[in-house]
């Protein structure tokens, strides 16, 4: 690198007096020139820096080389100014050393500051190198002459733009060194190229050894890179069939089996696609067969793919074929010039005629089955016809004109039978439409023609029969029952219908009610295919039969004995909803359960206070054959006790006793309005006022029931007021609230009338969580409320 010459002005700063004052100073530097790698000795002296001055001036160097990277490379002479070289540089790691020099004044004062570059001069140390040491590529073995192969690329690190940066590609060797074969590069751009043909049987991989090499004047540096170029097989053998194996013969109706296995030899790469064999048929009317190449072996598998028949041709001939899955190609060098691409001869696309073989598949008889001549039919036939009517005839003919019988396969029903011999079809049952084998007005049977093969074979015909109507139905109701609310007006509920038969034969209905039903039942509306029943305001509660004759279009008509239940529909909304008894009580006996609990913790404390006698005298047991009621512990009147009824209590027994006096019978008769025994009449009281109560609560039409307890109809009779006694009327109570829901239940028996000496256990009472207890108290009528105020203890005055 050229040195450089610099001609400055500076600025003196002497003295203060001399600022406005400018004085021209000429600094002489030679021109320095590093040569790079230079071999010593050092130092060496490389130039020197002078000015012109009329004072004495130091000397200071600082910068690249002195005391930045590379450091200790210059030195100066602060006196003189003379530069020194301490050791070697590489011009790859500095161009140029960029320098400050600043001259000093004998008092420390700057005088003159300036900047120098010293050029350090390249020489060829650095060779070409590549990217890589070695390369590998492939080719295909059809590719065409001056087919890219690789691109080479290098670098050197020398001064751009000087031979010793400057370089060519060359090959220096390609191993194996084929004479079909040659490789070119590129001197300048390094892309390699090959000309002649490529020959994967005869080389697989060729090794080129690529150089690059530099103009340097002195001395010219080079370096090397390998190539493997592997050679990728292409389709330049064709296929052969060398053979063949299998037994050559089907059976005729079989599928997927393999009667032949062609083989087939390939001098192209196995598993490649220039090798794997592809199959092709000629001949095969009907597509019968497919051929498929075994991956492995490369041998074609024919199979069978649709049923062959021996009756139509018992021998098929077919062409197989094989060729290639690759495009065949072929390349032959016809003469090599000195320069340029050879000339070569290639047909590539050029396929000349694949390899074929005949092959002979011969088919085997078998049984085959009769052939119907129509394997589905449909015949009409109407219901209800005589035993022995002819209904349709099947025919059916044998391929192998075997003999064979004809049989009923499939008759759900048992309607049908057919001749062995003639396939005609008669009935042995009577056909009926509303069979549950009839589906959609159809009937199907299955007809089979037997052979008298080894094995024997059969053919299958099916029958559809279509049953015509006939008016052999007449109409039902849906239901035998009804439910009809009680109300002071009329009330309705409806009646279906329906008819197995079809149109015309069925609805719209006519309905009409037979008997006695005048003022009690009428029809509103009478057609259709629902009526309604309405129930006039005299009918009272309870099951009644009305009998309801239902007409068919055609005038075919039945009676029914319809079953109606009027109930009061504010209570249950179905009269016959079954409840659960097992486990939960209707609300109306759950409030009686807790009104009952309530009125037994009440007369408990009341035993106290309304008797003055300490000890009572001991229950004496009866004969159970006796009287039936028990005599019970009760105080006989003298007792200075009181029992202050209220009068409305006292008017409601009177008017009970006389209506029906024998409402109170027992032991203790000579009860009149206040003149009762004190502890009887309250007990009486009590019992009867919560009955009453609990009656209202429970049906309004209580007079109209019965109460059931131990085996016994009760009515009002009152025993004596024993514990046991109201504990039974009470659970006899709730079980008739039971029945009153539940019309088809059977009352529980506890007991036999008159077996007093056994003790039969009561149904458990399930007592509710502690608010549902004080809400059902809540709901109580006002006449519960009076009972609770009796309950309370009287006052007792001093």
């Amino acid at each position: 690198m050229l040195g450089f010459f610099f001609l400055v002005y500076y600025l003196s700063s002497a003295a203060c007096s001399e600022l406005l004052s400018r004085h021209r100073r000429f600094w002489i530097i030679d021109s320095f020139t590093i040569e790079e790698g230079h071999p010593g000795p050092f130092p060496y002296v490389l130039g020197k820096i002078t000015i012109d001055r009329d004072y004495q001036a130091r000397f200071d160097l600082y910068g690249e080389g002195m005391d930045e990277e590379p450091k200790g490379v210059l030195t100066i002479d602060k006196e003189s100014g003379t530069l020194y070289v301490n050791r070697a540089v590489d011009y790859e790691e500095k161009t140029v050393l960029k320098l400050r020099i600043e001259a000093m004044k004998t008092d420390s004062s700057i005088d003159t500051k300036l900047r120098v570059e010293i050029g350090i001069s390249d020489i060829n140390d650095n060779p070409p190198r590549f990217q890589r040491d070695l390369f590998e590529t492939s080719v295909d073995e059809d590719a065409t002459q001056g087919s890219h192969v690789q691109t080479m690329v290098a670098y050197d690190k020398d001064e751009r733009g000087t031979p010793n940066s400057t370089f060519h590609y060359e090959i220096k060797s390609v191993s194996p060194n084929h004479p079909d074969t040659e490789f070119t590069i590129d001197s300048q751009s390094g892309t390699m190229s090959f000309k002649g043909c490529l020959d994967h049987e005869v080389a697989e991989m060729f090794t080129v050894v690529v150089e690059a090499k530099d103009h340097g004047d002195v001395v010219s540096l080079s370096s090397s890179s390998t190539v493997i170029i592997h050679v990728q097989d292409g389709n330049n053998h064709l296929p052969a069939i060398s053979g063949q194996t299998g037994s050559g013969k089907v059976k005729e109706h079989e599928i997927g089996t393999s009667p032949l296995r062609l083989h087939a030899t390939d001098k192209d790469t196995p598993s490649s696609a220039a090798w794997r064999a592809k199959y092709t048929i000629q001949g095969d009317e009907g597509a019968h067969f497919k051929i498929e190449t075994d991956p492995d072996t490369n041998d074609g598998i024919l199979t069978v793919v649709k049923p062959l028949d021996f009756e139509e041709e018992a021998l098929r001939e077919l062409t197989i074929s094989v060729e290639n899955e690759a495009p065949y190609f072929s390349c032959k060098v016809k003469e090599r010039p000195p320069s340029g691409l050879w000339k070569v001869e290639t047909s590539k696309g050029d396929v000349p005629p694949p390899d074929t073989v005949k092959v002979s598949i011969e088919v085997e008889d078998v049984n085959d089955p009769p052939m119907f001549s129509v394997s589905v039919k449909e015949v009409a036939f109407e219901e209800n016809a005589p035993i022995g009517t002819w209904v349709e005839k099947v025919t059916a003919v044998d391929p192998d004109s075997r003999d064979f019988v004809y049989k009923v396969g499939s008759d759900p029903a048992g309607w049908v039978t057919v001749d062995p011999q003639t396939g005609d079809i008669t009935t042995v049952g009577t056909p009926d439409r509303e069979s549950p084998h009839v589906s959609d007005g159809f009937y199907t049977i299955l007809l089979h023609a037997l052979d008298d093969g080894v094995p024997p074979m059969t053919g299958t015909a099916t029958l559809n029969i279509h049953v015509t109507d006939q008016n052999d139905n007449v109409p039902q109701p849906t239901v035998d029952f009804v439910d009809v609310c009680v109300s002071d007006g009329a009330s309705s509920t409806n009646i279906s219908a329906f008819d197995l038969d079809d149109h015309p034969y069925t609805g719209p209905f006519t309905f009409e009610l037979l008997g006695d039903v005048k003022g009690k039942w009428k029809l509103n509306p009478s057609h259709g295919y629902t009526a309604g029943l309405v129930k006039e305001p005299g009918v009272y509660s309870g099951p009644h039969t009305v009998d309801v004759k239902i007409s068919d279009m055609q005038g075919q008509f039945a009676v029914y004995n319809l079953s109606v239940t009027v109930c009061d529909c504010s209570v249950t909304p179905n009269c016959r909803h079954p409840q659960s008894t097992a486990t939960t009580a209707a609300p109306g006996a759950l409030a009686i359960v807790f009104a009952s609990l309530l009125l037994i913790m009440c007369l408990l404390p009341m035993a106290v206070f309304m008797t003055c006698r300490k000890e009572f005298a001991p229950l004496q047991p009866s004969d159970p054959s006796g009287d039936t009621l028990l005599p019970s512990n009760i105080e006989y009147p003298g007792t200075d006790c009181k029992v202050v009824v209220p009068d409305d209590i006292v008017a409601w027994f009177t008017e009970e006793t006389r209506s029906d006096p024998s409402n109170w019978r027992g032991q203790h008769h000579g009860i009149k309005h206040r003149h009762l025994s004190k502890e009887m009449e309250q007990n009486f009281i009590y019992e009867h006022l919560l009955l009453k109560e609990m009656s209202h609560l429970h049906n309004e039409n209580w007079n109209q029931t019965s109460l059931m307890a131990n085996g016994h109809h009760h009515t009002h009779q009152r025993e004596e007021a024993s514990p046991m006694n109201f504990h039974a009327a009470l659970q006899a109570l709730l079980h008739q609230g039971k029945e009153a829901d539940l019309l088809d239940d059977e009352p529980h028996v506890y007991a036999e009338e008159g077996d007093f000496d056994v003790l039969s256990e009561l149904e458990n009472i399930i007592l509710p969580d502690k608010d549902s207890y004080q809400n059902a108290l809540n709901n109580l009528g006002p006449k519960f409320k009076q009972l609770a105020s009796i309950c309370k203890p009287p006052h007792i005055q001093n």
